[in-house]
């Protein structure tokens, strides 16, 4: 759709200096709107809306309802509305048009619902009214968003999420494999203080990454989502530079990112909206210690991430059923289903997923979304993770006493494991001429010799991400275990 802003001039009848501000807002929404500036345009309109609800004493003991609930509002105050209704009318069916060309059609039509209970005759509702059920229908025939996003030529992006070890990396190593032949870049981002992906996952250019991004300064989800915006923009250049079309771009979070705010980035910047589409956010669940990070009690203020991952998965892998049992596996899923009631469940053994069940799915809808976050697309995220959570790094060279080495990390989890999320590493083991690469969740633990170091220096590299860690026992503790 193209907005309709300036169509029709509705009246605005308003005269008041206050209602200046409003007013602006509602032209600037509307000016952007038809720029195709459309994250913009939704933190304008919500902003006029903001602005115009003092004006209206009906509003004095529904706060926010402009916004979040427009035809609950118009059926308990229209006849007190007065002249303020045709203004109203057009707050909203400016709201409406914008989230018309942002895919969010269900909640347009809601608003626009509201408006026309306001201004029945306004021909510029009506208008957006009808092109907005013509959308709708050609949605429900499962045509509207390929044909859009073909006519636009736009990249599919595919967000893969889940908790520290659910098993992300080895999905997305699946994918590529599987995938081989297809163009992908691929955008990893790691919570921690060094990155070590790199050792402990297969090439990705081997396995048929066409480019690779991968950011270690912070979580995607916060401080580093500009950076995610400048990956995705340099992606879209080379792209450009090369005339390849790419197949799609692959995001791993970090395991503590709530998603919402990576989805939301698809929207807040114009580029990146006209060009590359969300076709689903995917979830992947340890089996084994979901339960246990579900239930976990968090500080005022703070998300619990893997609720949120939950909350707002299109598809939801359950992984590692192996280490459960069918009784445990049915508690598990009672309690996703109590999150997230519709995004279909695979369940599997070592992320191993046929491909078409998450890549191409088309599985994002930003009306979904809006129905349990009004605020999504608000552009003031706070994003809070646990500030007893946190990582420790530690990089250095010299050789492991394999005997040494067992006791400590046996001792460390036993004492330590409820606390320990996540610990993974390369390690240089004395008398192996292979690099030993190990893994941990909690208490399970696992690992292995991979790859010769031939003239390579043997450095040790290894993090420990968890809850209240103590940095100065943990180096303590791997120094002492040096030959």
């Amino acid at each position: 759709p193209v907005c309709s802003g300036a169509l029709v001039a509705m009246a605005l009848s308003c005269t008041a200096v206050s209602c200046d501000e409003w007013r602006e807002k509602l032209g600037a929404a509307k000016t952007a709107c038809e720029e195709s500036r459309y994250f913009e345009a939704v933190q304008l309109i919500n902003a006029a809306l903001e602005a115009f609800e003092p004006h209206l004493p009906a509003a004095k003991d529904r706060p926010g309802q402009l916004l979040t609930e427009p035809q609950r509002f118009v059926q308990e105050t229209r006849d007190s509305l007065g002249d303020a209704a045709e203004n109203l009318a057009d707050l909203w069916a400016t709201r409406a048009d914008i989230l018309m060309n942002l895919g969010g059609l269900k909640r347009a039509s809601n608003e626009l619902a509201a408006a026309l209970e306001l201004a029945p005759e306004a021909k510029r509702v009506k208008d957006l009214q009808e092109e907005c059920t013509k959308l709708e229908q050609y949605q429900e025939e499962g045509i509207a968003e390929e044909a859009l996003a073909a006519a636009q030529n736009k990249v599919p992006a595919h967000i893969l999420t889940g908790f520290l070890g659910s098993g992300k990396t080895t999905l997305l190593n699946h994918i590529l494999r599987e995938t081989h032949g297809k163009r992908f870049a691929v955008i990893e981002n790691e919570f921690g203080e060094i990155g070590i992906d790199d050792k402990l996952i297969a090439r990705r250019e081997d396995l048929g990454a066409e480019q690779i991004i991968e950011m270690n300064n912070g979580c995607i989800c916060c401080t580093v989502r500009g950076d995610l915006i400048q990956g995705l923009r340099s992606i879209l250049k080379k792209t450009t530079l090369d005339g390849h079309k790419l197949d799609g771009v692959i995001i791993e979070t970090t395991g503590l990112a709530d998603p919402a705010p990576v989805a939301q980035t698809f929207f807040a910047d114009d580029v990146i909206q006209a060009r590359i589409t969300l076709d689903g956010i995917i979830t992947v669940v340890d089996a084994k210690h979901c339960l246990q990070h579900l239930h976990e009690e968090k500080p005022d203020g703070v998300e619990n991430e893997a609720v949120e991952q939950l909350a707002f998965a299109d598809r939801i892998i359950v992984n590692k059923t192996d280490l459960v049992t069918e009784t445990e596996l049915a508690e598990l899923t009672r309690e996703i289903r109590k999150i997230n009631g519709v995004a279909p469940m695979i369940y599997t053994q070592n992320s191993n997923v046929q491909v078409d069940e998450i890549i191409g799915i088309r599985g994002f809808s930003l009306d979904r979304v809006l129905e349990s976050d009004a605020g999504f697309l608000k552009d003031d995220q706070d994003h809070q993770h646990d500030q007893s959570v946190s990582s420790v790094g530690i990089e250095c060279a010299g050789e492991c006493d394999q005997e040494k080495l067992n006791s400590w990390i046996a001792t460390l989890l036993r004492e330590r494991g409820t606390d320990i999320f996540r610990t993974k590493g390369v390690l240089a083991v004395k008398g192996c001429d292979q690099r030993f690469v190990f893994q941990g969740i909690h208490m399970i633990f696992g690992g292995q010799p991979q790859n010769d170091w031939g003239g390579e220096e043997r450095i040790n590299k290894l993090i420990f991400i968890g809850r209240n860690l103590d940095r100065e026992e943990l180096h303590r503790g791997f120094q002492a275990t040096l030959a």
